[in-house]
């Protein structure tokens, strides 16, 4: 996904997905730690969020807690319009 810009993620139908993860801390399970995380993704599946996720639960130490998320699409067909031409002043 990184070899696209974000406008050629923006038209493929990505939106910005924000997720505040909250999760024990490793040293002290008592404690939660919260971690803010924010990429493109496409709803509703959000294959980069559940990737991450995966990542998350195989690879860090502390074991998550909660996951809210929010998603919103930047641009949509209606914002788009085709124009033929350009009339410069001065």
């Amino acid at each position: 996904m990184r070899d696209h810009s974000e406008l050629e993620l923006l038209l493929k139908g990505y939106g910005l997905t924000t997720a505040r993860i909250l999760y024990h801390y490793p040293d002290h399970p008592h404690l939660l730690q919260t971690y803010i995380w924010q990429d493109y993704d496409i709803a509703p599946k959000f294959p980069i969020l559940g990737a991450f996720i995966t990542f998350w639960r195989e690879k860090l130490e502390g074991p998550l807690h909660s996951v809210c998320f929010t998603h919103q699409k930047l641009i949509s067909a209606s914002e788009w319009r085709k124009v033929d031409g350009e009339i410069l002043l001065h």
